[in-house]
């Protein structure tokens, strides 16, 4: 029996078994979109506009303008985890919904109490307090996952990239390490791509680390995903079974007819 209000762990993304699968697989590409959305701007807005609103509700708290301020403040919070919740959808296959309390008394210090209530709190964790260690993993993974992108289509731009070294020497192709004195110069280390057999080598160990990598995308965006639903969502009601239970036909009502 399935419990209103429970949480459903259902992700639109999914990682098929054959990395080829996965490469052209709507889950990646989701996968990459919302975690490069929240790193270069969903992460950067949500944060500064929540950190602001915080900052500005501290500051007015002790004056006579803190009511207020607390109200706004909660209410951009507020704004800011309804955005992130849009975004989920990208990640789950049920959307996920926030609850706070309504208020109950009359006054502006009965709304502000109801307007920072745990959902809201809730709400500052994950926009504000999370925004370092999410924005710090996404960033990485983004990253390298972009730089193994970039390296496949390496054939096709090698030849642009344009180097002076030490004596006036100028050479063109990629530096995949340190030198300092050129290509084939003294105290190089790594790899330098300045012909076409050397870029189609690194475009195919690009090729094979991208087809690998493409989990470690779809998984991050599945944990980010379940971190930020997990602090959104509404709690799971404690009495829902039994409300379902309740709201089932019994074996008496037959006899009721």
């Amino acid at each position: 029996m399935t419990v209103p209000g429970a949480p459903r762990d259902e992700f639109r993304l999914r990682a098929p078994r054959n990395p080829l699968r996965l490469a052209v697989s709507g889950s990646l590409w989701r996968s990459a979109w919302f975690l490069i959305v929240y790193v270069f701007a969903a992460g950067w807005i949500l944060f500064a506009a929540g950190l602001t609103a915080s900052a500005a509700a501290v500051c007015c708290a002790v004056t006579i303008a803190g009511f207020p301020v607390l109200i706004g403040a909660a209410g951009v919070l507020r704004g800011c985890a309804a955005a992130e919740r849009a975004r989920l959808g990208a990640v789950f296959t049920q959307p996920v919904h926030g609850r706070y309390r309504p208020a109950t008394g009359q006054g502006i210090v009965a709304r502000t109490r109801a307007m920072w209530d745990g959902a809201t709190w809730r709400d500052l964790a994950y926009v504000v307090g999370l925004w370092i260690p999410l924005c710090g993993l996404d960033v990485v993974v983004v990253t390298v996952w972009l730089t193994f992108l970039a390296g496949i289509t390496l054939p096709l731009w090698y030849w642009a990239p344009r180097a002076t070294f030490h004596g006036g020497l100028v050479a063109h192709g990629v530096q995949l390490g340190y030198f300092p004195n050129g290509p084939s110069g003294p105290g190089g280390h790594g790899f330098y791509a300045d012909t076409l057999p050397k870029a189609l080598l690194v475009a195919a160990i690009s090729l094979a680390a991208f087809l690998l990598f493409n989990y470690v995308v779809v998984a991050t965006a599945r944990m980010h995903g379940r971190v930020a639903r997990g602090l959104l969502r509404a709690p799971a009601d404690p009495l829902a079974e039994a409300r379902a239970v309740l709201a089932e036909p019994g074996p008496l009502e037959s006899l009721t007819r």
